[in-house]
This record gives C-alpha cells, structure tokens and sequence, in this order.
C-alpha cells in the first residue's frame, strides 16, 4: 500500500485525482498505476487499469490468480470488472468511495452471484488515502 500512495501523490501532483494501485505477486510488484484520465483524455485511465494492464504483460497472461492487488480508493465499477476478469486473489483498499464503489459502499461486484469472487478488505491506510482525496478536492473549490 505504501508504493499505492507514491503513485496516488504522483498523480495529485500531476492534477490527477490521487489514487494509486499495485498489482502484487508473492512479494513483487508486477503491475502499477495511476490516475491520468485528464492527462490522457480518457475515461479508462484509472489507476487500476493501468496496474493490471502493466500485470498482465509482466506475467505474459491474462489471468492473474496468483495476484493481490492494493488501491488507495475502493474500486468503482469498472475497475472491480477488471479485477474479477483479470481473477485477482485479493483486493486491498484505502478509502471508501461512498459515490462510486463497487466493493460494498454503493454495490458490491464482488459478491456477484456467479462470477469470480476475490476477497476484499478496505481500510488499509484509510487515513492518509482519504486525506489526499480531501486535499485535493479543497483545492479545486
């Protein structure tokens, strides 16, 4: 989660909305990223996206079963999609997203009936995650 926040910062300084992700493999970092939807003008550019993207070409594969990944905000929709596609084990977040979420705070993809199943766990450093997120939005108001 540390090396989340890094990029998360990375991305406030770049005026991106600070959120960073890791997709982790035993102990190795496989896959990163971050937001740069403004900077890329796109809408797929989350910081999970990216993560796995990267993930999945360090491991020449697609599925990622042997895989956690770690995000400094609770994933939305589409993002919890790619993880269950991608069959990442774990899912370890920061901050709530009381808005978007889609690991419990507005719906939870992950307990879909059916679909692959990752376990989750939010609230891992909740408290910087959230702080950057507020620090940010107060400056665009």
């Amino acid at each position: 989660m540390t090396r989340a926040l890094k990029l998360a910062h990375e991305a406030f300084l770049d005026g991106e909305v600070p959120v960073g992700a890791v997709v982790v493999k035993g102990q190795k970092i496989v896959g990163e990223g971050r937001n740069r939807r403004e900077k890329s003008k796109n809408a797929l550019a989350h910081a999970e996206i990216e993560a796995i993207n990267e993930a999945c070409k360090t491991l020449h594969g697609w599925r990622l079963f042997e895989c956690d990944i770690y995000v400094t905000l609770e994933p939305c929709p589409m993002c919890a999609g790619a993880i269950i596609n991608a069959r990442i084990n774990n899912v370890f977040f920061g901050a709530y997203d009381e808005k978007n979420g889609a690991a419990g705070s507005v719906i939870n993809l992950f307990e879909l009936k059916g679909a692959y199943k990752p376990q989750y766990m939010g609230g891992i450093k909740k408290q910087e995650s959230q702080e950057m997120l507020s620090k940010f939005f107060k400056t665009l108001r």
